[in-house]
Parts: structure tokens; C-alpha cells; sequence
């Protein structure tokens, strides 16, 4: 098997005219430094140019507000969405984000991805969610990508099974691409500051084009999807 393996690929590297891509003697040893330098020059200010572009591209509803207008946006949003349920994340970066008073009189009345509840709770909490808010970790400007490790106070389906889904992310946390987040999540787990069971990269609503090549968003999980970037944050 070897042997007819080695012999196919040193066929496609003569025909192409190239040698052969040989791995280093460790396995895991990059090839080259792109994924640490692709879009490593750019500007905060470019990168979030750059991850608006790409994040609709992929469909999703880009935001920006200060963290001072955060709740003036966010009430916005939800008087256009007119929903008759709210999922929440019990997560501390609500807080941080300033809307502590504005969860205590923000209509409707939100209900909460809840430590310790039991599976089927929480899961009846986000399938039964006209909206869903969550905290996102990270935004990918290269692809406009969301990631989120999955915490006690906001598990995996908080973000797949309400019907719309908005996501709050500083912007001080939007980085070039996947190596620049897997980074992050590598230093914080090693540190003991980040236990997950997973970690999930969302890019965008569901598109499906399987129908007569008619494309269709949303599919499976949210109907649709928001990213609010918090330009001070």
C-alpha cells in the first residue's frame, strides 16, 4: 500500500513539473509560517472592515455600537425581531458589557441558560427561544467566523436551536483567522482560566443550495444571525 502511495504522488509531483512537499522530521512541524502571517499586517480598524465584508458574505447581520449605546442597539434589535421569548447566557460578560439594569427591564422577560439545570431544561430553554444573545469568544475577519467554547452558562445549543441568534463580541477580540483563535483557546485551557467540553466555529446561518441550486439560509439552527460588535469593549 505504501509503495503504490509513494509511487502515485512522485507521479503527480513529475507531471507537475515540482518535487515532492517532504514533512519535516516531527510530524506536527509546519510546512510554512502562513497561518501565522496571512493578514497579520493589517490595522484593527481593517480587520474589522475586513471581517464585515466576509461576515456578510456568509449572510449574517453585522453590527457595530460602544459599549455605552450597547443597550440602546440591543433594544433596537429586539423591537425589530418582536419576540415573545429571550434566551440569555448566565454569563459575567454581561455584566462587563454594562446590561446588568438592562436585562432587569428588558421586555420580554429573559430566560436563562442555567448552571446546573438539567439537559432537557436547558435544551426546552433554547428550542423554545424566539432569540437567543449569547457571548461570543472571537470573530474571524478572514472568514467571518464566530467561536465559542462551550461553558455551564452557555452550552453548544444556546447557539443552534432558537430561531434568531445575535452575538456580542468586542471588538478587540477580532483576529485575522482559525490559528490566531486556536492560540487563545490553547493558552487559556493550559492556564486552568478555560474548561470546555468543545469549542464551536460558526460561520453564519445554515445555507443549503441542494434544491435546483436555490439557495436557501437558515435551514438548520437560526433563521438568521447578528453580530454586534462592541467597538470599545
Amino acid at each position: 500500500m505504501n509503495d503504490n502511495r509513494e509511487a502515485f504522488l512522485n507521479a503527480i509531483a513529475e507531471k507537475s513539473g515540482r518535487p515532492r512537499h517532504q514533512l519535516q522530521d516531527h510530524p506536527f512541524q509546519p510546512l510554512n509560517d502562513l497561518p501565522e502571517n496571512t493578514l497579520a499586517g493589517k490595522s484593527p480598524a481593517e480587520l474589522l472592515a475586513l471581517a464585515k465584508q466576509n461576515s456578510e458574505a456568509v449572510h449574517v447581520t453585522f453590527l457595530t455600537s460602544a459599549q455605552a449605546d450597547l443597550p440602546a442597539a440591543l433594544s433596537a434589535y429586539l423591537a425589530n425581531q418582536q419576540p415573545k421569548t429571550l434566551l440569555l447566557p448566565t454569563d459575567e460578560r454581561l455584566a462587563q458589557y454594562g446590561l446588568s439594569d438592562w436585562v432587569k427591564q428588558v421586555t420580554p422577560a429573559p430566560q436563562y441558560w442555567v448552571p446546573g439545570a438539567s439537559r432537557e431544561e436547558n435544551l426546552k430553554a433554547a428550542a423554545t427561544a424566539d432569540v437567543a444573545i449569547g457571548c461570543a469568544d472571537m470573530l474571524l475577519a478572514e472568514s467571518g467566523t464566530i467561536t465559542v467554547a462551550t461553558t455551564p452558562g452557555q452550552g453548544r445549543a444556546f447557539h443552534f436551536l432558537p430561531t434568531h441568534y445575535l452575538a456580542l463580541v468586542p471588538a478587540s477580540r477580532i483576529v485575522p483567522r482559525s490559528r490566531q483563535a486556536m492560540d487563545y483557546y490553547d493558552a487559556e485551557i493550559k492556564a486552568g482560566r478555560l474548561t470546555t467540553s468543545n469549542i464551536n466555529f460558526i460561520t453564519g446561518p445554515s445555507n443549503s443550495g441542494d434544491i435546483e441550486m436555490v439557495l436557501v439560509v437558515g435551514v438548520h439552527g437560526p433563521l438568521d444571525m447578528t453580530y454586534l460588535v462592541v467597538t470599545d469593549a
